[in-house]
Parts: C-alpha cells; structure tokens; sequence
C-alpha cells in the first residue's frame, strides 16, 4: 500500500497540472496562440536549462559506469528501431506514424525519473547517467522519425529527409544543451552562485509550463477518435518494453539504484517533450498529448506493480 501510494504521490500531480491546462482552455483563459507559443518557448529555451542544469552538476568522472550506461543507450536504441519497424508494418495511417513511434519508446527520464529515483534513493548519481545513456539517444532518434515521417500541410511528406535529420539533429536545442551539459560535468565547471540561480530559474519552469501546454492543447473529441494507437503505445510503453528489458538488466547484474533508474527509463509515462517536439515538427500533437495524458495516469498503477516485482525478486 505504502508503495502505491509512493507512486501517486509522484504521478497524480503531474496529471493534475495537465488537467488544469484543460481547465484554462475551456474556460478561455489560455487559447491556441499560448500553445504555439508556450511549446515553442519549452522546446527552445526551458527544457534545454533544465537538461543542461542535471547533467552539468553530476561528477561524472567519479560515478561514470560504463556496462550501466552502455545498457541504457542499448536498449533504448532496441526500443527505438523495434518500434518503429512494427509501426511500419502495422500502423497503416502513416500521419500518426512519428507521433507514435516517438510516444511509445521515449520515457520521461529527466522529468519524473529524477523526482522518482531521489524519492527513494535520495541524492543520486545514477539518474544523471541514465539520462546520460538514453536522453540524447531519446533527443536523436525523435527527430529522426519526427523528420522522416513528418506531414506538410496539404499532407504530403516532405522530401530531402536524411539532410534534414541530420540539420534538425544538429539544430536541436534539447540535443544541444545535453552535449554542453556533459562537457560541464566532464570539465568541472561551477557556475557563480548568480549564473547557477538563473539557471536553475529558468530550468524549473520547464515541467509545470510543458504540463498546462500539454492540458491547454488536449483536443478530447480527436483523442477519442485515436484511442486504439493511445493504448498500443501506452501498453509499449509501461508493460512491453520493461517485461523485455528488466530481466536483462537483472541478468547483467543491476540492482538497487541503478534498477530503478533503468525501471524509469523503460517505464515511465511518456515525456511531455514528445508533445512539444510533436507538435513543432509537424506531427500528430493530439495522439501524442493523447499518449502523455494516458501514461501519466496509468502511470501509478504499472510503476507500483514493476517496483512491488523488482522488490519481491531483491533487485531493490
């Protein structure tokens, strides 16, 4: 019980700020145009900070596990590659194609894993190598399919695509922030007390201000009409991908702090960065925002199942 209610703890609130988004839609308060604007300012300016921000302040030369992180950027890739040869195959619409791909394999590692993993285990290294080992493969492989699998607006694809990866790859900002992170933490920079508060200001906007834009832009009727791909994704994303890969980790040997943050990288609602990224490189934001919302809810039920499991087997 006590675990269950651990795991609302976390989820419930972060459903609850999405739902006042909704809230301040209907009501008039918020329109489209803060949506567009919000997830612009989101995907550009908080959510980098907030990446730079926890990756900067780990010493990664003294916590660096190599198998840990090399097992976190395996099986995301696995995820990745897995998920989106199935979607090709099964997912006949092809402009839901992306936003599905990148709903189902990519977890909210730097939103709720941190909070997750410091819940139980207090101050910890290895939510930082995680986010090391799978968020800028995460950051990757969305413009990938984002890019390749991208609508225009009369619903034609748009062409050039390997350039424009590879440009997108280059360009984004998430990305971006993650390298100069890691050359932070490798270099050991301290920022003055002055520069670290301002980072950290603008860093802690990033998750309520993603939340409200994800509830502000949820469209219920379009969601209703796209349940189907919602709960696929949904079961890939909190059942499939951590019953494959937790007794692989456990096999290698991965236990306590270490499980967890493998737990939360595989298991995790989707992140609301998908909808962001979604929506700002011409994808489906409604089936992801529609995932996001699903995810985060059922969230409590599946992560208190999978940490009740990883207990009961000793692996934390």
């Amino acid at each position: 019980m006590s675990d269950f209610l651990f795991s609302v703890n976390v989820t419930l609130p972060i459903f609850m700020v999405m739902v006042i988004g909704w809230i301040l839609r209907k009501i008039g308060m918020l329109d489209e145009h803060f949506v567009t604007v919000a997830n612009k300012f989101n995907f550009k300016v908080t959510l980098p900070f907030m990446l730079f921000r926890d990756i900067a302040s780990v010493d990664i030369r003294n916590v660096f596990d190599l198998k840990f992180v090399l097992f976190c950027a395996i099986a995301s890739s696995i995820c990745f590659w897995g998920i989106w040869g199935g979607a090709k195959l099964f997912v006949k619409d092809d402009s839901i194609r992306g936003a599905f791909v990148q709903a189902s394999f990519r977890s909210s590692a730097a939103v709720m894993g941190l909070a997750f993993i410091s819940n139980i285990y207090g101050t910890s290294a290895m939510g930082p190598l995680m986010i090391i080992g799978a968020v800028p493969l995460y950051n990757i492989y969305s413009v990938i399919v984002l890019t390749f699998e991208a609508q225009e607006s009369d619903g034609k694809r748009d062409t050039g695509k390997i350039r424009q990866a590879c440009l997108n790859i280059l360009k984004n900002p998430i990305i971006i922030s993650i390298f100069l992170g890691m050359l932070a933490a490798l270099i050991g920079i301290r920022f003055p007390t002055i520069i670290s508060k301002t980072i950290n200001s603008v860093a802690q906007m990033a998750t309520p201000l993603a939340l409200i834009v994800i509830g502000a832009g949820f469209e219920g009727k379009k969601a209703l009409a796209k349940m189907k791909p919602t709960a696929w994704a949904s079961a890939l994303k909190l059942l499939i991908q951590p019953m494959i890969f937790l007794p692989i980790a456990a096999f290698m040997g991965f236990t306590g702090e270490k499980m967890v943050a493998i737990l939360i990288m595989l298991a995790a609602p989707a992140t609301p960065s998908c909808y962001i990224m979604a929506k700002s490189m011409k994808n489906d934001g409604v089936l992801t925002a529609s995932v996001v919302v699903v995810t985060t809810l059922l969230a409590a039920v599946m992560l208190t199942l999978w940490i009740f499991l990883l207990r009961t087997f000793g692996l934390i």
